[in-house]
C-alpha cells in the first residue's frame, strides 16, 4: 500500500493537471485560471493562464481578513544593532499598502521594474511586498555586492527605481551604502529616475537632490495603495545568478505558478502550519531569502525571522539556538556551511543545549551538499530531525527532500532523499542515454517543469534555451552530478564540472568531501582535481581544522588518505591533503572549487565579485605554491 509521499508523487507526474489544480484551490484568486497549464510556446511555459492574483494579497491581506491581523508576521532580530522588532499581519500590510503608495507615487506601476539594494531590515521586505502588490517586478541585489555587480544588475534591469539604504553592517564595522550605489549609477546609461534611501541610525546617507528621496518622509505624504491584480503568467520578481561563467543571468519568477507552488511547499515539504514559526537564516539577496523568508511563510500565514547577523560572532555560537528559543522556532532552515562555522567552535553541540529547543521540530539544510559528518553532529546536538533538501536558484523551491508534511522517509546521510512531487529526476550519461540505479551521471528534469521554477531568462528567452534546455532535449539541465539508488533516494555529489577523471574513472570530488568531513579534527573541506601529468587529474584535499585541533600535518594527511582509499577505494589516487585557515566562499556559503582548481592548474583567474573574503586566495595561493603547484594570477 502507497504511502501519502508515493500517493502524491505518483498523481504529481500521472496527472499534473489535477494535481495542481487542488494545490492552485488554496491560492486567493481575483479570477480563477482558464487552464493550469499552457505549453503552446515551448520551450516557454505559462502556468494557471487566464487566472489573476495579486501575491501581496496573498502574503498579507487574507490573513487579515481571515482574522491573522494580530498574529506576527515579521519577527526582526538584529544582533549587530542590538534591536528586536514584531510586526503582525495587519501592521506589516499597513506598511505595505504606505509604501506601495509611495512608490506609485515615483511613477510605478504594473511591470515596471525596482531594483532592492539593501541590508537584513524590515524596509527591505516591504519594498519587496510594496511591488508585487503594485504588479511591479523587483530584483533584489544582495547588499554585499560592489558598485560594478550592482552596475551590471542596474543596467540589465533598467529600474525606474532603486531602494536602498544608507548603510549595512557588519560585524566591527558600518558599511556605507551610497557611495556604491553613486559608483554604480555613473557606469550605467539606464539611470533610474528615482532612488528612496532608507536612513538608518548608525550612518545617514547625503542625498542628491532631485533624486533621492528619504523613505520615511516620502511614506508620509503618501496614501495606502491597493493590490493590483496582475495575470498568473507576468513577472514576479528577476533574480541575478552569476552561474559558473561569472556573468549574470537574470531568472525570471511568475506570480501564478510561484504562489502556488511555494504555498504548496510549507506544509507538504516543511511541515509548518499557519500560526508556526519558521525562520529561514539566509538573505533576502538569495533565492532562500525571496522564497522562504519573504513569500512562503507569509502565504502560509507563518511567522517569519528577519536576521541581521551570522551564525558564529554576533556574539558567538550559539546565536541560532538564542533566537530559536526567544522566538520559539517551529522549523529551522540554514545552509550547512553555517552549520559548519558553529560546529567548529562548539564540535561537542554543547551550546545548544544551554536553551530551550522544545519547539523545534525539524531543521533543514540547504545551499550545498551537506555532509553526513554535519548531519550527525546537528541530530546530536537539536535531537530533532536534520533533513538535507537539494534545489537551485532557477529552481525557487526544493526539487528533493524528505516531504515531511506528507510523510517522514527514512534518513540516508548524505542524500537529500526523493524527488518531491512535481519533479521527474532522471540520471543520464553524456550521451543522453538513462544510467541505471547507482551510477553517476548527469542530474535532469522532465520539462516541463513544475510551477514555481524560472519561466526564462530577463530578457534573453534564447539565452534561458540554450543555457537550461539545449544539452539534454526534453529535459532541464541543473549541472549537477548525482545518481538515483535502488530505493529511488537521489545523491548530489558535485556540480559536473567538479567531476573529476582520474586515469581514465570518473570521481566525484563530493564523496570524497564526504570521506573528509567525516574525521573528528576536519571542520570543513573541499577537494579539487588538479593537473597530473600521468593519471589526467589528481585529486587534492583542503581541510580547515576545528577549533582546538593541532595536528602534524604529515599525520594527519596519512590518516585522510587512509580514509579515502578504506571507503572510496585505490582508484581515488588521493594521495594529497593541505591543512588551511579557510576557504574561499560566495557570500552565500558555496565554495569556490572552481576558481581553487584555476589557481592550481595555473590557469587565468580572476577574484569572483560574489566571493565573501578576498583575502582568502592570496593565502590559498602560498599554500599551493608550497605543494608545489603554479597558484599564478
Amino acid at each position: 500500500m502507497a504511502g501519502a509521499y508515493d500517493a502524491a508523487y505518483a498523481e504529481s507526474l500521472g496527472d499534473p493537471t489535477r494535481f495542481w489544480a487542488r494545490a492552485a484551490g488554496a491560492v486567493e484568486w481575483m479570477r480563477r485560471p482558464r487552464a493550469v497549464f499552457d505549453g503552446s510556446s515551448p520551450p516557454l511555459v505559462r502556468w494557471f493562464p487566464g487566472g489573476m492574483l495579486n501575491t501581496c494579497a496573498n502574503a498579507l491581506d487574507l490573513h487579515v481578513a481571515t482574522g491573522r491581523g494580530e498574529q506576527a508576521a515579521l519577527a526582526y532580530e538584529s544582533p549587530v544593532t542590538g534591536t528586536s522588532r514584531t510586526l503582525t499581519y495587519r501592521e506589516l500590510l499597513d506598511e505595505v499598502a504606505a509604501f506601495a503608495g509611495a512608490l506609485a507615487g515615483l511613477g510605478v506601476e504594473r511591470g515596471d521594474r525596482v531594483l532592492i539594494y539593501m541590508p537584513m531590515v524590515p524596509e527591505a521586505v516591504v519594498g519587496m511586498l510594496a511591488c508585487a502588490r503594485l504588479g511591479a517586478v523587483h530584483s533584489v541585489v544582495f547588499g554585499g555586492f560592489a558598485s560594478n555587480e550592482l552596475a551590471q544588475r542596474i543596467q540589465h534591469a533598467a529600474p525606474r527605481v532603486v531602494l536602498s539604504a544608507s548603510c549595512g553592517i557588519e560585524p566591527g564595522r558600518i558599511v556605507a551604502y551610497q557611495p556604491l550605489l553613486e559608483h554604480a549609477l555613473e557606469q550605467v546609461s539606464a539611470k533610474p529616475e528615482h532612488c528612496v534611501v532608507f536612513q538608518r541610525p548608525e550612518l545617514r546617507a547625503e542625498l542628491r537632490a532631485g533624486r533621492d528621496h528619504d523613505w520615511e518622509a516620502l511614506v508620509a505624504g503618501a496614501s495606502p495603495a491597493s493590490a493590483v491584480p496582475v495575470q498568473a503568467p507576468e513577472p514576479l520578481y528577476i533574480l541575478y545568478t552569476s552561474g559558473t561563467t561569472g556573468a549574470p543571468k537574470g531568472v525570471v519568477r511568475d506570480n501564478g505558478g510561484h504562489c502556488v507552488a511555494l504555498k504548496w511547499s510549507m506544509g507538504n515539504v516543511y511541515g509548518a502550519d499557519a500560526g508556526d514559526v519558521f525562520w529561514a537564516a539566509s538573505d533576502i539577496g538569495w533565492v532562500v531569502g525571496h522564497s522562504y523568508i519573504v513569500y512562503a511563510p507569509l502565504f502560509q500565514g507563518c511567522t517569519t525571522v528577519l536576521y541581521e547577523g551570522k551564525p558564529v560572532g554576533t556574539p558567538d555560537a550559539s546565536a541560532y539556538w538564542r533566537i530559536a528559543a526567544e522566538r520559539g522556532v517551529n522549523v529551522l532552515f540554514t545552509a550547512p556551511t553555517a552549520l559548519r562555522a558553529i560546529k567548529r567552535e562548539d564540535p561537542e553541540g554543547k551550546l545548544a543545549r544551554e536553551f530551550d529547543l522544545s519547539r523545534l521540530r525539524a531543521l533543514f539544510l540547504a545551499g550545498e551538499r551537506a555532509d553526513p559528518d554535519t548531519v550527525a553532529w546537528a541530530e546530536r546536538a537539536l535531537g530533532v530531525p536534520v533533513i538535507d533538501h537539494w534545489w537551485q536558484t532557477e529552481t525557487g523551491w526544493p526539487v528533493a527532500s524528505n516531504c515531511i508534511g506528507l510523510e517522514s522517509l527514512p534518513v540516508k546521510h548524505g542524500s537529500p532523499t526523493k524527488p518531491v512531487p512535481g519533479y521527474d529526476v532522471r540520471i543520464l550519461d553524456d550521451a543522453g542515454a538513462s544510467l541505471p540505479a547507482g551510477e553517476t551521471g548527469h542530474v535532469v528534469i522532465k520539462q516541463p517543469l513544475p510551477p514555481g521554477c524560472l519561466k526564462t531568462l530577463w530578457n534573453n528567452d534564447a539565452g534561458f534555451a540554450e543555457k537550461y534546455l539545449s544539452r539534454f532535449p526534453g529535459f532541464y539541465e541543473t549541472s549537477d552530478a548525482g545518481h538515483i539508488d535502488e530505493d529511488g533516494y537521489l545523491w548530489i555529489m558535485s556540480r559536473t564540472d567538479d567531476i573529476i577523471n582520474v586515469a581514465g574513472h570518473r570521481l566525484s570530488t563530493g564523496a570524497m568531501e564526504e570521506v573528509l568531513a567525516g574525521h573528528p579534527d576536519v571542520a570543513e573541506c573541499a577537494v579539487i582535481g588538479v593537473r597530473d601529468a600521468l593519471k589526467g587529474q589528481a585529486p587534492l584535499g583542503l581541510v580547515v581544522l576545528n577549533a582546538g585541533a593541532e595536528r602534524d600535518a604529515g599525520e594527519l594527511e596519512a590518516e585522510l588518505v587512509a580514509r579515502v582509499r578504506e571507503h572510496i577505494g585505490p582508484v581515488a589516487a588521493f594521495k594529497r591533503a593541505a591543512v588551511v585557515v579557510r576557504l574561499p566562499k560566495t557570500r552565500s556559503g558555496k565554495i569556490l572549487r572552481g576558481t581553487l582548481r584555476r589557481m592550481a592548474d595555473g590557469e587565468p583567474w580572476s577574484t569572483p565579485p560574489t566571493i565573501d573574503d578576498r583575502t582568502i586566495l592570496d593565502e590559498l595561493k602560498v599554500v599551493l605554491a608550497e605543494l608545489g603547484l603554479p597558484a599564478t594570477d
